[in-house]
């Protein structure tokens, strides 16, 4: 059994924002005389691929902070380009802390890898000659520009992200509740478990400012309050060997629809919230720990990244940073080893494939309005290809990097074939040494994972029975105890999945410890439906 994956946004809206914030830019900087300085600022750009389907005042928060690390990387990169051994290092540094505080506080996709992709592109925009405070500023600038276009949407649905959360998890509620008693009812309750969490995410964790009573926030929490009823209440008849209530499975899809009051199936105090996640600090604690998989994952790359670099530049290769970001590209999302390994391939593949276009693109040499045309066109292709099919992607992010860092000045042929020939060099050394550092580290790093998440999961139920047995889901331990219940057991499901996806022996361990992993979690969410039913008393 997968773990469930989170609902994914459309792409279409998503591919417009990334290419309208990749354009302006490039005008704003044609209009002004200087298009090397507009494409240092579509570094900025990049802003606009975080934030997706977070409700707008967080997200404008998100944004903001993303556009001034972005800044700040590039920046680095600049400031360290002189000497090839402290850019590597500098790179290095960057990707380990941005892996470390992107997954720690779930930042979401593209993740770390586009902080270490600007802090490489400021080792190549050194060449401009101009300061590392001025570079910071232009990217700063394209950031501002990738932030109005993210948050235009506020004007028209200021709380549309809300409402899709909770319809989400209304529909895969109403899914679970039709299979009940069905082959696939786990897969089903997972789905909702998770679509549900996205949902209280967004609708606790992702609110800066207290919802007034009547507000629509206050509706949507009382709405998803009701679904959670619906949802845990049909855990505890499947516990008892009971099909859930008939006709609940169409209450949830009201509910989600917002055509029935949220009152009439559930009362909720408007002064008791789920707690959502724990402090930024535990968090990022949490995350350097023995045993936590972004500690993992940092020691990859922390090994990785260097290496790629430092082989780079023993080879000759001029740009020693496209080596690096490729071996962060391979190892920083932690994923299993197949999984890893084809994502290597894909981008080796890609990157080859994408040179062919990117000298099309060399040769034609576009430049003003045409320029901003074929990179917003580039950037398009990119986001709706990036999750459906990543060679593809790879295709035009190589014609992408390459048409940026070269658009500000005329090559001749022979430095073409120079530049083509040094990137599919360097890729080919980068993603070798990722995935050479993964199948070394991460069989020796992964082999007690599962293990280890089970024990957790235990621990975490055992945490919460003194509070099922005092009849108390109320108070905030009580609380705390469910919410790091419902993560344990999120955690295990995933650390199951990795195991099946891995090597031999993690496979062999995720076939013995299955019966475990089922186990475990059946009473886990017992646990947690028992909790929402004296909740509710």
């Amino acid at each position: 059994m997968r773990k469930p994956e989170p609902v994914a946004p459309p792409r279409l809206p998503i591919a417009v924002r990334a290419a309208v914030s990749t354009a302006i830019p490039v005008l704003l900087g044609w209009a002004a005389g200087d298009v090397g300085a507009g494409l240092i600022a579509t570094l900025g750009a990049f802003t606009s691929r975080f934030g997706v389907g977070r409700p707008y005042l967080s997200r404008g928060v998100q944004l903001a902070v993303v556009a001034v690390a972005l800044a700040a990387a590039v920046a680095a990169g600049a400031w360290a380009a002189d000497i090839a051994w402290l850019g590597v290092l500098t790179i290095s540094a960057v990707a380990v802390a941005a892996v470390w505080l992107c997954t720690a506080l779930a930042v979401g996709p593209p993740g770390a890898y586009v902080f270490v992709v600007a802090c490489a592109a400021g080792v190549g925009v050194s060449a401009s000659h101009l300061s590392p405070g001025q570079i910071a500023l232009l990217v700063l600038a394209g950031g501002a520009i990738a932030w109005l276009v993210q948050m235009v949407g506020a004007a028209t649905g200021f709380r549309r992200p809300e409402r899709a959360a909770v319809r989400t998890a209304a529909e895969a509620v109403a899914g679970y509740l039709d299979t009940v008693g069905e082959p696939d009812q786990d897969r089903a309750r997972h789905r909702a478990a998770t679509a549900l969490h996205q949902a209280w995410t967004n609708l606790v964790n992702h609110q800066p400012l207290a919802a007034p009573a009547g507000s629509e926030l206050a509706r949507l929490r009382a709405t998803t309050h009701a679904v959670h009823v619906l949802f845990a209440d049909a855990m505890s008849a499947a516990a008892r060997g009971e099909a859930p209530e008939p006709g609940s499975a169409e209450v949830a899809r009201a509910l989600g629809a917002r055509r029935v009051e949220p009152d009439t199936t559930a009362h909720r105090d408007p002064d008791r919230l789920p707690l959502g996640r724990p402090p930024t600090r535990d968090l990022l604690r949490q995350a350097l720990q023995t045993g936590s998989q972004t500690r993992r994952v940092m020691v990859r790359v922390a090994l990785g990244v260097p290496l790629a670099g430092f082989a780079a530049v023993g080879l000759g290769v001029d740009r020693a940073y496209w080596a690096m970001a490729a071996a962060v590209l391979v190892l920083h999302q932690g994923t299993p080893l197949w999984r890893t390994l084809r994502r290597g391939a894909e981008r080796l593949a890609g990157t080859w494939i994408g040179l062919g276009l990117a000298a099309a693109v060399i040769v034609v040499h576009p430049q003003g309005w045409f320029l901003a045309v074929v990179l917003a066109l580039l950037n398009f292709a990119i986001e709706m290809l990036v999750t459906r099919n990543y060679l593809l992607a790879s295709v035009f992010i190589t014609a992408t990097a390459l048409t940026i860092g070269t658009a500000s000045r005329h090559l001749e042929p022979g430095q073409v074939g120079h530049l083509l020939l040094a990137r599919g060099l360097d890729t080919l050394i980068g993603c070798a040494v990722g995935m050479a550092v993964y199948v070394v580290l991460a069989g020796r790093q992964e082999i007690r994972r599962l293990d280890d998440a089970i024990a957790r999961t235990r621990a975490a139920i055992a945490a919460t029975e003194p509070f099922v047995a005092a009849g108390d889901a109320v108070s905030l331990p009580a609380r705390a105890a469910r919410r790091d219940l419902q993560r344990a057991t999120l955690d295990m499901l995933e650390a199951h999945e990795a195991a099946t996806g891995g090597s031999k022996d993690q496979r062999a361990a995720a076939h013995r410890l299955w019966p475990d992993v089922v186990a475990v979690e059946h009473i886990s969410y017992e646990t947690i439906a028992a909790l929402w039913a004296i909740e509710t008393r």
